[in-house]
């Protein structure tokens, strides 16, 4: 039966270490944790914070990410740190890094897989896994794609991007005591018992369908032929918003881009408009793909959160919940403000008494059968751990 501790600081480098380190020794009963999960603000000191984590508490394995706000079923904001321990001896768990996403991504999904004992083992019936990419370095859709084929569609993969409090300059990821970026890390969790994954976002889309006929990898060219940045200026005009081209952000947080697929549509935050009129988004969108203007409200938000995690729980078969995570963008803390509280709300009201944690990322994983699949911008995932 597998037990948890969730924990939250708002110390800093060693200090904060420690004090996790005493939590989770405490709710854990004196015993290690097999697996520990570590979201921390950007302005830590990771290598001391990470350092005093594996000498306070013993992790067998741990892996984590920098964040761009962090939460738990008691706290939630920016500058904090945020872990789940896990105590399960009928669980398994691997940690695998893979460096160089820029440039070889079919490498760092090789190296990932590579320390997954799955692959090699039927003692366990249900396979998932953690993914904690430097989103910074791009390419994230494609190495989820690539995972899942060199596992050959055995394993359901979560989690998300690595943030730096929307700075876009520097995020990393960490496997064990080592920090790394332009990497990927992976938690490899093995199980005889369900692992419950839901995805939803909650927007709705604008009445235009567009194609778009120039994009490279996450820099969107135009829609329609039309410079993207123009079809963004007739969207403003239309829906009376004001859209500067100098700071678009406020903008960009309420009007973001849907990319049509078979599930529905695949969400896409623009950050930047170019001096030559295209606008680079934060992850790839491809052309040739339809696409429309996305629009959304705070209750509708909080309404799609609750909904992955109801979906999450249907698919427990009945076993009990230990603890849950949620992986939400940073686009939905900035656009929600404290309103953002009440998506964490929704989460808990539909959890009970399970504990959660989880970080604003920069992109959202899920990789499930019966889910919303791919790499996603301001999407709820939440995935529910078996007891």
């Amino acid at each position: 039966m597998a037990e948890a501790a969730v924990v939250q600081t708002r110390a800093s480098g060693r200090a904060a270490g420690e004090e996790l380190a005493a939590s989770i020794t405490e709710q854990l009963g004196g015993a290690s944790p097999d697996a520990l999960i570590v979201f921390a603000s950007p302005d830590q000191d990771h290598e001391a914070l990470l350092a005093a984590l594996q000498a306070g508490c013993g992790p067998k394995v741990m892996v984590g990410c920098s964040s761009a706000g962090e939460f738990t079923s008691d706290a939630a904001g920016t500058g904090m740190t945020a872990a789940v321990a896990l105590s399960a001896p009928e669980m398994a768990f691997t940690a695998s890094l893979g460096r160089g996403l820029r440039e070889n991504r079919e490498g760092v999904a090789q190296r990932i897989v590579e320390g997954f004992e799955g692959l090699a083992s039927a003692g366990y019936r249900y396979r998932s896994a953690l993914v904690l990419t430097d989103a910074l370095a791009g390419f994230a859709d494609e190495l989820v794609e690539r995972l899942t084929l060199l596992t050959g569609g055995i394993y359901r993969f979560f989690g998300g991007g690595a943030g730096d409090d929307a700075r876009f300059q520097h995020t990393v990821v960490f496997c064990g005591t080592e920090v790394a970026s332009d990497a990927a890390v992976a938690l490899e969790i093995l199980s005889n018992k369900p692992v419950g994954i839901g995805v939803r976002h909650g927007w709705n889309p604008s009445p235009d369908r567009m194609r778009v006929t120039a994009s490279e990898g996450m820099l969107l060219g135009s829609l329609n032929a039309v410079p993207a940045v123009e079809v963004f200026d007739a969207h403003a005009e239309a829906t009376g918003q004001a859209f500067d081209h100098a700071e678009p952000v406020p903008f960009f947080l309420h009007n973001v881009l849907g990319v049509e697929s078979p599930d529905g549509y695949r969400l896409r935050v623009p950050l930047a408009v170019a001096d030559d009129g295209s606008i680079a988004c934060a992850a790839d969108v491809a052309a040739g793909a339809t696409a429309c203007i996305m629009a959304t409200t705070a209750t509708d938000a909080a309404d799609a959160a609750a909904w992955a995690t109801r979906a999450a729980l249907e698919q427990m078969d009945g076993h009990e919940p230990a603890v849950a995570f949620l992986f939400d963008c940073v686009a939905t803390r900035l656009r929600l403000g404290q309103a953002f509280g009440d998506e964490l709300a929704a989460v808990q009201g539909e959890l009970g008494t399970v504990p959660f944690a989880g970080f604003n990322t920069y992109g959202q994983i899920a990789q499930a059968e019966g889910q919303f699949s791919g790499f996603h911008n301001c999407t709820a995932v939440v995935v529910v751990l078996p007891r």
